[in-house]
């Protein structure tokens, strides 16, 4: 075939690609190793590719060893302590193949490693996996992860399954472990499959194991997530039963449970914000429920 002027022509890109994963981790001509983990497991690598494919590293290599003036050399390797070995090396993985192999055990910790390191193409990897890959015992650290790293997409995703299975999803430790911004994400949902008494239990637990990690009192722990429980939702007998608990357990401010009471006196719903009149998917119906729209 003739070509006029200049073509750009493609080999075998199968072959090139086995070619280049055959490097990762192959201390054969590597000029740089890290110790990652507590492990302190060695793993090789190469400047040129580490820097052309990721900022992050090519500063980290361009930086003078602590007390000398030239850039790190070959020899001086790179401790990584605060990163699982399986982690970083699918994070090497990645930089060399564009692509990434992953499990539901370190999912998680490669998308921290990816916003860390502005790996945006391998953040998005991790997202479409953890997507797929949502379970009841996964979800709430997932959704954690999301709301810190201001990933919402996985955040969306994360709350339509948690809206799914409302019920089991608080009884995890997942649920108990979430931090009260995303605790107050999942409250502020109308789709949750949950009677509110058996939330506000739930919310309780997450109260006390919040407390006890953080060494103060549940009230203070939990006052940001407690504003968006629905309690005009309750019965005036269920709302007394709440009152006297909280008398024992304080948990919520007693301005919010007034506010539920001027809805019983009043017959209406006005006052607090709307959303908090809102039935939620699960909620059972009650007789008082027809004026609080």
């Amino acid at each position: 075939m003739a070509y006029a002027g200049s073509a750009v022509l493609e080999g075998d890109a199968a072959a090139f690609a086995a070619a280049i994963r055959s490097l990762v981790n192959n201390p054969r001509f590597s000029d740089v190793t890290f110790v990652v983990g507590r492990e302190r497991q060695e793993v090789f690598a190469h400047r040129c590719i580490l820097a052309c494919r990721c900022q992050a590293f090519q500063g980290m290599l361009s930086q003078p060893q602590p007390g000398a003036q030239e850039p790190w050399p070959p020899q001086a390797p790179l401790v990584l302590s605060h990163v699982q070995p399986e982690v970083f090396l699918a994070v090497i993985e990645f930089l060399y193949t564009n692509s990434v192999t992953l499990n539901s055990l370190i999912a998680l910790e490669v998308l921290t490693s990816a916003v860390e390191y502005g790996l945006d193409d391998l953040r998005k990897l991790c997202v479409e996996f953890l997507t797929g890959a949502l379970s009841v015992e996964l979800v709430c650290e997932a959704l954690q992860a999301a709301v810190t790293y201001g990933q919402m997409d996985l955040q969306q995703h994360c709350l339509v399954f948690v809206e799914d299975h409302t019920r089991e999803v608080v009884q995890t430790r997942g649920f108990h472990e979430l931090s009260g911004t995303a605790l107050g994400v999942v409250l502020q949902s109308d789709r949750l499959a949950i009677d509110e008494p058996d939330l506000i239990r739930a919310v309780r637990e997450w109260a006390h194991v919040s407390s006890a990690v953080l060494e103060r009192p549940v009230a203070e722990v939990a006052a940001g997530p407690v504003r968006e429980l629905r309690l005009p939702l309750l019965s005036p007998r269920e709302l007394a039963a709440l009152e006297s608990h909280n008398q024992r357990d304080p948990l919520i401010p007693v301005e919010c449970i007034a506010e539920a009471w001027k809805c019983h006196a009043l017959r209406r719903g006005r006052g607090a914000p709307s959303h908090l009149y809102q039935c939620r998917r699960g909620t059972q119906p009650r007789e008082h429920h027809s004026y609080l729209q």
